[in-house]
């Protein structure tokens, strides 16, 4: 207790390169929550259904699965530095081809540009990850994570705050009538492909100031001196490395629990708007609430970094998965505001499951945390995967007694009894 209480989590040495790298950690966090609301918006002016509006999902975070382990190769045989700059120059390239995809107005364009963004951020988390990991003591490495992951949530509510005031409340497809229901619908061809038009434009032109401020970051890492790698081999062999960590119980089960812990924190942010429609609030309004459930989600990351000084973070999972699952049931069990309460409270307990998750499976793996935490980012296939799912049984309308999109959130429900299993078995059967 006393020595993990004094190693310091950054020397002053690497705090400027620690804070140059964690600054990063916002600019994945802005993609991912300004293209949250996004599902729903094309839903609306694309005029598809909500499982083919998850594909918006499907491409975000397929990028991931696709480019984690080549960037972690890439990362091997290279530098930390050199994997960083060709992920700003992916993401870069992916946010400005926003701007020939709303010209054109093909969804499936966009998809693509969404595609190639998120090639850039599969070598921005593969690289990023286990380079604050490294800046320092192993004892202190899963603190320092959850510290640099806190950075996160501040992009996301940025962009969130873009969407929520920039994006959807300019959608003049999600106009509505005295009785609330959507005007966009009852116009002619004509006139709705004016108002598409237009509302693409307004989904564009954040990515394409995004991409700017990418390349600005880019000159930024380019022209700084950052700390090397600790190893310097360059070598590289996989077959070995792969076979060591599927061997190695705690990591092996980490992936499996990273993979649902994803999927449930893109299901509860991507359909809380779905959930708050299905109460009668608008879209803009109900990015509101995706607003304060990411203020909570901030809030509490930075009190589990804290607590995490003198508490296990293993027991940390464990409880907070508990409580994850708590508050999904009444978000589905629960139809109303009170229901909505519940989603939101969700976030709270989300708060410090991707960093610890990915600490504790990375203890212990020495050489092999490159293609480890190429690994670990490619168990972010789970926001691809199931929200399509979700987007599906929420096309059902209703399921037995329950609104279908408070029944969707069983999906997140065994999202958090796996991650609670997980978070056991390391305090009881891996610890050993």
């Amino acid at each position: 207790m006393n020595s993990k209480t004094k190693a310091k989590v950054v020397s002053r040495e690497l705090l400027v390169p620690f804070i140059l790298i964690t600054s990063l950690f916002s600019l994945w966090g802005f993609a991912n929550d300004i293209t949250n609301p996004m599902v729903a918006a094309f839903k609306t002016v694309m005029e598809i259904s909500n499982a083919k509006a998850a594909l918006i999902q499907f491409a975000f975070y397929g990028g991931y699965a696709t480019m984690a382990i080549p960037a972690a190769l890439y990362v091997k045989k290279y530098s930390y530095k050199k994997g960083i700059l060709m992920g700003l120059a992916l993401y870069a390239l992916g946010a400005l081809l926003f701007y020939p995809a709303a010209k054109y107005e093909i969804f499936e364009f966009f998809l693509l540009s969404l595609y190639i963004l998120t090639f850039g951020l599969a070598f921005l988390e593969t690289t990023a990850n286990p380079y604050i990991l490294s800046m320092g003591s192993e004892e202190t490495s899963t603190r320092r994570l959850n510290l640099a992951q806190s950075f996160n949530p501040m992009g996301s509510l940025l962009g969130m705050f873009v969407a929520s005031n920039f994006i959807l409340t300019s959608l003049q497809s999600d106009v509505r009538n005295e009785s609330g229901a959507l005007v966009f619908s009852t116009l002619s061809e004509v006139e709705k492909a004016g108002i598409r038009t237009h509302d693409l434009a307004v989904i564009r032109d954040p990515y394409v100031i995004l991409g700017f401020v990418v390349i600005l970051m880019f000159l930024v890492i380019y022209l700084f001196k950052m700390p090397k790698r600790k190893d310097p081999d360059h070598t590289i062999h996989a077959k070995d490395t792969f076979r060591r960590l599927i061997a190695n119980p705690n990591y092996r089960e980490g992936v499996i629990a990273q993979v649902f812990y994803v999927a449930a924190q893109i299901m509860c942010w991507t359909f809380i708007i779905q959930y708050a429609e299905n109460l009668g609030i608008t879209k803009a309004q109900a990015q509101h609430y995706n607003i304060i459930a990411m203020g909570i989600f901030l809030t509490s990351r930075f009190i589990s970094t804290m607590l995490m000084k003198y508490l296990n973070s293993r027991l940390l999972l464990t409880v907070f998965a508990t409580g994850g699952f708590i508050m999904t049931l009444g978000a589905i069990l629960i139809v109303g505001m009170p229901g909505l309460y519940c989603l939101i409270g969700i976030s709270a307990f989300m708060s410090l499951m991707f960093p610890t998750i990915y600490g504790i499976a990375l203890e212990g793996v020495g050489e092999d945390a490159t293609l480890g935490a190429a690994g670990l980012v490619m168990a972010i296939v789970g926001g691809a995967l199931m929200p399509p799912l979700q987007g599906a049984i929420i096309d059902l309308g209703t399921v037995g007694w329950l609104p279908a999109v408070n029944f969707s959130f069983t999906l997140p429900l065994i999202c958090f009894v796996i991650i609670g299993i997980y978070g056991y078995r390391t305090l009881t059967v891996h610890r050993k």
